[in-house]
């Protein structure tokens, strides 16, 4: 059975400035922020780090992703949604996706079912330190010291192959409805392209950049910007070719 209500021991943090913490000054200032893969390492705890091979080899047991009004068959997820807040992190019962057609027009508009995300992988040390983060850098920026937030953790896996590339952002440019998105790359195997475009509100675009190593990571205002991800493309046709990627949005409960 899977965990729902238990809290989960946050991983005890070197004291810091919240002003140090990779990303938040950019993130504050512009919207959104690129946090390359050794910034984003020094700041989660070690346990995290050194737990990293096994997380990430649970992109290998992901269920196919049915809801694609594409009729795609590239991507691959699990999810998993908790209640993180000053009690700390909790798994709530598994529960459907839901986003409005304002924010999906390909997919939105239903409730998605996906698999739920491993309780090994939920309850282990790299998953609840990438949570505790970004709870470190959102809070302060939210202006609520003590907010209660709605989590969803999504992993993704996004393939291509030889004529057929695959669509990390096939709803396009886009807002999640929600108030702040980390984006974590989890792997890239074989794969192009993939580059991260954030867009203002008035449509400008105003940051590029791609997840090119394992950790690096997108931090993105979601009141303020969009952002859509090109398309990937395999190096060599004959070998498989993926781009994996954990994303984590919170949104005030």
């Amino acid at each position: 059975m899977l965990p729902t209500s238990d809290a989960l021991a946050r991983p005890i943090a070197a004291t810091e400035d919240a002003a140090s913490l990779p990303g938040l000054q950019e993130l504050a200032a512009r919207g959104f922020a690129f946090v390359p893969a050794a910034s984003l390492r020094s700041a989660l705890p070690r346990a995290s780090v050194e737990a990293f091979d096994e997380f990430a080899a649970s992109w290998d047991r992901l269920g196919e992703d049915r809801y694609m009004a594409d009729g795609g068959r590239y991507r691959r997820r699990r999810h998993a949604a908790f209640a993180v807040g000053p009690s700390g992190i909790v798994r709530k019962p598994h529960q459907p996706h839901y986003q409005s057609r304002d924010y999906n027009p390909l997919n939105g508009g239903i409730e998605r079912w996906f698999e739920p995300i491993e309780a090994g992988v939920a309850d282990g040390p790299t998953l609840r330190g990438i949570v505790d983060l970004a709870d470190r850098l959102f809070t302060p920026l939210s202006g609520m010291p003590t907010a209660d937030w709605h989590v969803e953790a999504h992993q993704f896996r996004i393939e291509a192959a030889a004529g057929a590339a695959g669509l990390p952002t096939p709803e396009g440019l886009h807002r999640d409805g929600v108030d702040w998105v980390l984006v974590l790359l989890v792997a890239r195997a074989n794969v192009a392209e993939g580059v991260t475009k954030i867009h203002d509100l008035d449509g400008r675009e105003v940051g590029a950049f791609c997840l090119a190593e394992p950790f690096d990571a997108a931090l993105v205002d979601d009141r303020r910007v969009c952002h859509a991800v090109t398309p990937v493309v395999p190096i060599d046709p004959a070998l498989p070719a993926y781009r994996d990627v954990l994303v984590v949005t919170f949104k005030v409960a």
